[in-house]
């Protein structure tokens, strides 16, 4: 297990990028991530994967809600990808290199990976391994994390010099229709924090008091959460765990 860095625990994260489309700044954008840097926050950014195995940022699974096409960001290459304009502003969909490049180690990022296949299983690789290669000659201050353990699991193979943590819920039937009742159980009980070597969980705010978080805090691990959406929320949040991930106001920056 690695640890996060100090930065991961004491600026706030800006969720997808200081993203606001009223001033041309969408979620996972070039625009959102300079926001973000000359805001002096941390980062948290997502990543799908192209059809060509790019790996992509981009939080969703499809392409409507963020460019207003229809069809799977793996149905496409990542050059396609790039000519896509992203609602609210005027710039394609960004890949991990380029945004690697962007942050340039200026700023913590955490980068979250989603699962590609939908059940939480074991998943084919290409993700991870392209995510690893673009980190291969990065030095900045990252850390990786999934909703899938199996994906964190792999990731410790893959980029063991990089900080692993686990996205982690209450995993309700409501909030998760598609996910089986079974494995929404397993997972609710975090399970995968030891084998997958993950040094953080980043958690639900609607769920913060679950008894694991307090758990595994007594054993060593940092916990974030998400998604915080205001001062008072901030201060609840913060009662429990030792950073955020937040988006629609401006945290107190630490002095």
């Amino acid at each position: 297990m690695t640890a996060l860095t100090e930065g991961f625990l004491r600026l706030p994260l800006a969720h997808r990028g200081l993203h606001d489309v009223a001033d041309g700044r969408p979620e996972n954008s070039r625009a959102a991530i300079r926001a973000a840097i000359k805001a002096g926050y941390g980062i948290e950014i997502d990543l799908q994967l192209s059809r060509d195995g790019r790996a992509m940022v981009f939080h969703d699974y499809d392409l409507e809600r963020l460019t207003g096409i229809k069809g799977a960001v793996r149905q496409r290459d990542a050059a396609d990808l790039a000519q896509l304009p992203l609602l609210g502003g005027d710039e394609g969909i960004p890949d991990f290199a380029e945004v690697l490049a962007l942050v340039a180690g200026r700023v913590p990022l955490l980068v979250e990976l989603k699962d590609q296949h939908g059940q939480m299983g074991e998943t084919d690789g290409i993700l991870e391994q392209a995510t690893a290669d673009c980190l291969a000659g990065y030095n900045g201050p990252v850390a990786l994390m999934s909703f899938n353990p199996h994906m964190v699991t792999r990731l410790a193979v893959l980029a063991p010099h990089v900080v692993r943590g686990l996205v982690t819920c209450g995993y309700t039937a409501e909030d998760w229709p598609l996910l089986r009742a079974d494995t929404r159980a397993r997972l609710r009980d975090i399970p995968d924090y030891g084998p997958s070597g993950s040094g953080f969980v980043s958690h639900d705010i609607d769920d913060l008091d679950n008894p694991r978080l307090a758990e595994l805090a007594g054993n060593g691990a940092a916990l974030l959460c998400w998604t915080v959406r205001s001062p008072e929320a901030e201060t609840k949040a913060r009662k429990v765990v030792q950073n955020i991930t937040f988006e629609g106001y401006l945290p107190a920056l630490p002095a």
